[in-house]
């Protein structure tokens, strides 16, 4: 007998790695809380998780931008400028902290000299960061909603009901 392996839904792959995605912003965007150091190589490992979603809607991204002049739905048009920009937005937060790093790269051998208009790009565009996460999980909010019911939510309540049929049966 052959044994199928089961595919993870690319849908729960997605909201996983979205879900990693805003903990690490969230949690990078106070150094205060985590230290400059951990600050810094999370900035870096966001910056990698940026990618690797970028990658996951390549297919959306690259027939968004062949059809975004022409007959494109109102919300696909407003989702791919705000996706724009927040990719720009990054794109600066990154850059911007990778030339005032304290840490990460001194200890890889890299002294720049951070100056001051390095340092205030830097707080200026992860503010606007900020703002289009914000502006980016109100546009996605029905696929939040509705992807975590399926994937976190009904799980925990069948493992529950499963455990309580259990102990009713014992």
């Amino acid at each position: 007998m052959v044994e199928r392996k089961k595919k993870t839904s690319p849908v729960k792959i997605n909201y996983l790695i979205d879900f990693i995605i805003f903990v690490a912003f969230l949690a990078a965007m106070d150094p205060h809380m985590t230290g400059i150091a951990i600050h810094e190589w999370l900035s870096i490992a966001f910056g990698a998780a940026i990618i690797t979603h970028l990658l996951l809607h390549w297919r959306w991204l690259a027939a968004t931008t062949r059809r975004i002049f022409s007959k494109v739905a109102r919300q696909a048009r407003v989702n791919y400028i705000l996706n724009t920009l927040f990719f720009i937005d990054m794109t600066l937060v990154i850059f911007t902290g990778i030339m005032i790093s304290e840490e990460a790269l001194p200890l890889l051998g890299i002294r720049l000299e951070p100056g001051f208009i390095w340092r205030t790009l830097h707080s200026l565009s992860s503010d606007a960061a900020l703002f289009l996460l914000g502006l980016h999980v109100a546009l996605h909010w029905k696929w939040i909603v509705s992807t975590t019911k399926r994937y976190v939510l009904k799980p925990m309540i069948s493992i529950r009901l499963g455990k309580v049929r259990q102990e009713v049966s014992a």
